[in-house]
């Protein structure tokens, strides 16, 4: 029973990975027909949508009901961090950047989550830490450059920025999510998304996204990304992490996203993948395993008496 369930879990990972591999070209097409808000505003009213289906299906109105106050304001506060900022961030890091560029450098997001534990949690930095913090450094330096000298000669240095800076969004969001939620993880996803789409409503009227055309090319690429992207993917991911026996093996998944999002933006969006964005992929992801398997194994042994 429990190599069923392992096995099921590896499922719905593999599906996690395909799902969250296409979003990069996804983001790339939305944005080529909707500004950046109006692709936040509509992929987060259908990923809202989407997860109150699943709510319903999963008979989880009673737990909704008993929300307490401070399961509400926490959602609100996670629903303001992520989807809103994360993903107005993130999108218009895409709306500035070619989609292979954009995507790796969002994916620092481990290293900038164990920087920031040590600022905030009071987490103890180690050497394995920093060296991991260089070898990723080298890697964004990489992508960056997309094959010049100079760094910033061909990507826009604020989307650069931006797509840094998402990731350190994500890491906060994080660190803020690290206590353990009392509340159904469905129901929790659901209100924050459902707080996010009233942030979104309100940078659509301030920033004029109604008033702009709205394709239905848009519209379906929107549909996409909340279904694939957030809502569907993230429910997927919630049951293989409860399914499986071994979380550290299921979480080795995830670093397969950026590899598989190359082949879709390669063979879908026509973008020529640059011999830098793969070095520095690979110094990313490197960095982050080191980090966290041998990294930690190396130090756990050297404290042996």
């Amino acid at each position: 029973m429990t190599l069923k369930s392992q096995n099921r879990a590896y499922v719905y990972a593999s599906l996690v990975v395909l799902f969250w591999g296409t979003s990069a070209t996804a983001f790339k097409i939305g944005l080529s027909y909707l500004s950046t808000v109006q692709l936040l505003f509509w992929s987060s009213l259908a990923a809202t949508t989407i997860l109150f289906l699943v709510l319903c299906s999963q008979h989880k109105f009673k737990q909704l009901s008993a929300a307490t106050p401070a399961q509400l304001g926490r959602s609100v506060m996670l629903g303001f961090l992520n989807p809103f900022l994360y993903y107005l961030v993130l999108f218009k890091a895409y709306s500035l950047l070619p989609a292979q560029v954009a995507q790796p450098l969002n994916y620092i997001w481990p290293i900038v989550l164990v920087l920031l534990a040590a600022i905030f949690l009071g987490q103890k930095l180690h050497w394995y830490d920093l060296l991991a913090l260089l070898v990723s450094f080298t890697g964004v330096t990489l992508i960056s450059s997309q094959g010049s000298i100079n760094i910033f000669s061909r990507s826009n240095p604020l989307g650069v920025v931006l797509a840094l800076s998402s990731s350190i969004v994500w890491a906060t969001f994080w660190i803020v999510n690290m206590k353990k939620n009392a509340g159904d993880e469905v129901v929790t996803l659901f209100l924050s998304f459902a707080s996010a789409s009233i942030f979104c409503l309100i940078a659509m009227v301030t920033l004029g996204g109604f008033a702009k055309p709205l394709p239905w090319q848009g519209i379906l690429a929107s549909a996409y990304i909340g279904a694939f992207e957030m809502g569907i993917t993230f429910v997927l991911w919630l049951k293989a992490l409860n399914l499986a026996t071994s979380t550290a093996k299921l979480g080795n998944f995830s670093y397969l996203v950026p590899f598989v999002a190359l082949i879709f933006i390669s063979l879908i969006l026509n973008e020529k993948i640059i011999w830098t964005t793969v070095a520095g992929l690979i110094c990313i992801i490197g960095a982050i395993l080191f980090q966290q398997y041998l990294g930690r194994k190396l130090d756990n042994e050297g404290q042996k008496p």
